[in-house]
């Protein structure tokens, strides 16, 4: 009979969210409800005591609210903590929030605080409960707020940085994003895997903390240098040559969309050796197909030191499949990406000088 590793403590002010989150969870062989809570205080006792694996977190709950209650485990009783919210601006903006403070991942409410259709999330449930059960706690220094720069003159020539991450890439994207220059010479294509809904805030977010603008892409706008463009939920983003955007609703890949593969593969072929690609912290294998499409055609490939990751089985992924050359921790991939777009330009600059 398979081990039931995985202890779980579910916290939600609904007794009705409790049961049917409780008996999902349940389902599984190795996952173990062990206990419950109402609200932030009853949790924070029933976590010091049982000692779980993983927390789920309700966002809206009476007596002491998800995010207080988050900051307090983490300082308290560090746990692996997934977060469930409705899928509201409100639940959205407090749902990153938390993953600036330390939770490992989140759960969209399908219908609101009390959803009736909830059986709707449970593998998705089951599957990111497992992966935080095996995350290193990581919480990042919340970056300082953005100070609008001087415009800094347009390059003549850049390149294209594509970026791609999963479970536990919303804090480490907007650590990234906060320490590149304004005059970075290349646009960035960014790649999160979120919930449909999730991306517009996310974007409003990082605008917060980065000197690069951020924005959502939209369908046939063409990539511009020091910009930043997320691929919204829902649409694969593709780059065609010329740097003409392209959202497409083909089938998801890997069970998501937008893949970072379809980014990495379309801004391979369409930049070739002006394509730097970057595989970040994440749960699967997205991206290393494409990244090792970068590097054949010519571009720089990079990941996310696995053990900087929340979850490392992306950038593990990359590795394994050859396509990575460099290997780099967190704390000094910005600066890194900052030097291979600028050796990728001056390269660019080199040719031109002999050719002319």
């Amino acid at each position: 009979m398979m081990e039931r590793w995985c202890k779980v403590v579910v916290v939600d002010d609904s007794a009705f969210m409790r049961m049917v989150l409780a008996r999902m969870l349940n389902e599984d062989a190795e996952i173990e409800v062990i206990g419950t809570a109402s609200n932030g205080l009853e949790a924070l006792e029933v976590v010091k005591t049982l000692r779980p694996s993983v927390v789920t977190l309700d966002v809206e709950m009476p007596v002491m609210d998800g995010l207080t209650t988050l900051e307090r485990l983490m300082q308290e009783c560090p746990t692996p903590v997934v977060m469930v919210s409705a899928l509201t601006k409100e639940g959205a903006e407090v749902t990153l929030r938390a993953l600036q403070l330390g939770a490992v991942d989140f759960i969209a409410k399908p219908s609101g605080s009390i959803s009736l259709d909830a059986h709707k999330i449970r593998d998705e449930l089951v599957a990111k409960v497992k992966a935080a059960a095996r995350a290193k706690l990581r919480v990042l220094l919340t970056p300082p707020r953005r100070i609008v720069p001087t415009v800094s003159a347009v390059p003549s020539e850049w390149a294209v940085v594509v970026l791609a991450a999963s479970t536990g890439g919303p804090a480490t994207v907007r650590y990234v994003l906060s320490q590149l220059p304004p005059d970075l010479p290349a646009a960035i294509l960014l790649v999160q895997h979120m919930p449909v809904g999730f991306t517009k805030f996310f974007a409003d977010n990082l605008n917060q903390v980065s000197a690069l603008p951020v924005k959502e892409a939209q369908d046939g706008e063409t990539v511009q240098p020091q910009r930043v463009y997320l691929a919204p939920s829902g649409f694969h983003l593709l780059v065609e040559r010329g740097g003409r955007l392209r959202l497409d609703q083909s089938p998801p890949l890997h069970g998501v969309r937008p893949a970072a593969d379809k980014t990495l593969d379309s801004a391979a072929h369409a930049f070739r050796e002006r394509c730097v690609g970057c595989v970040m912290t994440g749960m699967g294998s997205d991206g290393a197909v494409g990244l090792l499409t970068v590097r054949e055609r010519g571009g720089r490939t990079l990941v996310q030191a696995p053990e900087t990751c929340t979850i490392p089985s992306m950038p593990e992924s990359a590795l394994k499949l050859g396509a990575a050359q460099e290997s780099v921790p967190l704390e000094r991939l910005p600066q890194r990406l900052t030097q291979v777009a600028r050796e990728v330009v001056g390269a660019m600059n080199l040719v031109r000088a002999r050719s002319g």
